[in-house]
């Protein structure tokens, strides 16, 4: 009898669990497949219609395999400040996810298409949240895709594809447009069209359109646009530079997982996470939609970026391609002390142009204060006492923070002598593996963070650029922060470099901003009592010659790695050592084998 009881008493409570969730078939509230309709205002209706009705529950949002088209016109509009994205408020969101617990969205292999300047999905304020099984794209870029048909001293003649559209502007300049918007670009980058690398050498392009003309439907000759590294056949992906929203936005969100999503295109960053817990991203890819697709680019700027999270962000198993800056990007963001009200208050001011408007800091939050000239911590520690918007009444586009702190500040800590507030309280370990990054703009990793890193047995496969900068900026991008335990282990680095951009020193740049080096006491990376940075059993194909650039740093370890010298493109890098060392301490170089024997250093 006792059993019999007991039996029933444990399925009344998996009864009780199972009724706490509901898997909604979106289905049923007329989201529906491949029909070409505008479900922008019938995607906001459902959703606010689901959560009233499941409050309290597990919910599964469940789609259909197939595709689904959004529209500026009735989509939900909001106001969303963007980290390392431009402002234009508000904005029209796809999918605004606000305020959910336990939700999963499962897509079941969506096909989620945006016209127009959209973000995408939103996933704000939520917790336990998983993302699931779909793509997102646009249906018409606002990168224009060309291919090079003639070069000469006549100018240049290309063809856009088939997808795109253009014409003659009023002002004789190449002019592309789309659903809501006009873009005049000036700048490319350009592909080779049968390996899909950025062309060795091109780096950013300037291509002058001005006194264009139309051939035919597709074709156009711009006589002042003359470039003999672009070659017929040459694919240059058009652009500009900005960047008005990412394709997922997450703000404020903890535990969260992103799993088997494919971004095919954003006019931003792919994923853009800001002050948000614990993220998880596997198989989350910024890719093309296959092998034989017709483009050549994904996103206008990085694939994922994480400003000011915390916890844990894992990447495991992602494919990152064509997208014009890195796969991935962490960090936090320093305030620069433009008033000192007392000995306890100042006033903290958001500096990029591109990062202002959202929570920086909280009362009890560990703070510390960097000079910008030497980028060495200056006091000690200190904790927020209280915080608030200076500029304006509430977080929402304030640039400017009142700040007071527990413990008196040090008299050094002035405006005029220039300082940037670091949160300690919000930054994140990170642990980046297996992953495929290639064919891409700029870099391929930048991570600022004190805290753990862990880079493995991640493919580098012609990133253009550095594969993995190590950075830290208080004086431009206004990015912290010093990196203390950095390992790079088991990765495959194939023919980085074959272009420069900024921080391109080497495969591996380890380049903090430093104005004042020669008055730098301190070191900004690594440091007494924590293991730096330790580059080991990696494999690195390469056709240049620097593999390490260091600068400010206490604690490098370089061992066990394989460099394997190659002739697939001609030696053009300015530094021709092996390592260049600028200011370290505690180097070890180890156990490595090089194919050439040369193992040069350059120590400044």
């Amino acid at each position: 009898m006792k059993k019999i009881i007991l039996n029933l008493c444990v399925l009344a409570l998996l009864m009780g669990a199972c009724s706490n969730e509901k898997i909604v078939k979106m289905r049923d509230y007329g989201i529906v497949p491949d029909t070409e309709e505008n479900l922008s205002a019938k995607m906001q209706e459902a959703l606010v219609a689901i959560k009233q009705e499941n409050e309290g529950k597990k919910v599964t949002l469940l789609f259909e395999k197939g595709r689904y088209d959004f529209h500026v016109e009735g989509a939900f509009q909001k106001e969303y400040y963007i980290s390392n994205h431009d402002q234009p408020n508000p904005k029209p969101v796809g999918l605004a996810l606000e305020d959910w617990k336990n939700l999963t969205l499962d897509g079941a292999g969506a096909d989620f298409i945006f016209y127009g300047r959209m973000l995408p999905v939103s996933l704000v304020r939520s917790e336990n949240t998983v993302l699931k099984n779909f793509s997102i794209d646009f249906a018409e870029p606002h990168i224009t895709q060309i291919e090079i048909v003639e070069c000469g001293d006549q100018g240049m003649t290309f063809r856009i594809e088939p997808w795109a559209k253009a014409r003659v502007g009023e002002n004789t300049h190449f002019e592309c447009y789309g659903e809501g918007w006009v873009n005049y670009p000036q700048t490319g980058i350009a592909f080779d069209g049968k390996t899909r690398h950025v062309v060795y050498k091109t780096s950013d392009l300037w291509c002058p359109t001005n006194d264009t003309k139309q051939i035919d439907e597709r074709t156009f000759h711009a006589p002042n646009w003359k470039d003999a590294r672009l070659v017929p056949g040459t694919k240059v992906a058009m652009r500009n530079y900005e960047r008005p929203a990412p394709g997922i936005f997450m703000y404020m969100d903890k535990d969260t997982r992103l799993e088997n999503i494919s971004i095919h295109y954003a006019e931003g960053m792919g994923l853009l996470a800001q002050i948000s817990e614990n993220i998880t991203l596997e198989k989350f890819n910024v890719c093309l939609r296959d092998e034989d697709d017709p483009r050549y680019f994904t996103t206008q700027a990085d694939a994922t970026h994480f400003s000011a999270c915390k916890g844990k962000i894992i990447s495991c198993n992602g494919l990152y391609e064509g997208m014009m800056d890195d796969a991935i990007n962490v960090h936090g963001t320093y305030l620069k002390v433009v008033k000192r009200l007392d000995n306890k208050t100042v006033v903290g001011r958001y500096m990029h142009p591109q990062a202002y408007g959202f929570y920086w800091g909280g009362k009890g939050e560990k703070v510390q204060f960097v000079s910008s000239k030497t980028m060495e911590v200056v006091d000690k520690q200190n904790i927020i006492a209280d915080i608030t918007p200076y500029d304006k009444e509430t977080i929402d586009g304030a640039k400017e923070f009142k700040i007071t702190f527990e413990q008196p500040l040090d008299e050094a800590i002035q405006p005029e002598a220039g300082f940037g507030i670091e949160n300690l309280t919000w930054c994140p370990e990170v642990y980046f593996a297996d992953n495929v990054i290639r064919n891409n703009r700029a870099r391929g990793t930048l991570f600022s963070t004190p805290l753990k890193t862990v880079v493995e047995r991640n493919v580098f496969d012609h990133t253009s650029g550095t594969a993995i900068l190590l950075c830290g900026d208080c004086n431009g991008w206004y990015e912290t922060g010093a990196c203390r335990d950095v390992t790079i282990r088991d990765n495959h680095f194939i023919n980085s470099l074959t272009n420069l951009f900024q921080f391109t020193e080497a495969v591996i740049s380890i380049y903090p901003v430093i104005p004042n080096l020669e008055g730098q006491v301190q070191y900004f990376h690594g440091g007494e009592g924590h293991p730096g940075v330790t580059i080991e059993n990696n494999l690195f194909e390469t056709f240049d010659r620097p593999l390490v650039f260091a600068k400010s740093i206490d604690g490098l370890t370089f061992r066990g790695n394989e460099v394997v010298q190659n002739e697939d493109f001609p030696a053009f890098h300015k530094n021709q050592t092996r390592f260049r060392f600028i200011r370290t301490k505690n180097v070890v170089i180890e156990n490595n084998e090089f194919s050439d024997g040369d193992a040069s250093v350059s120590e400044e």
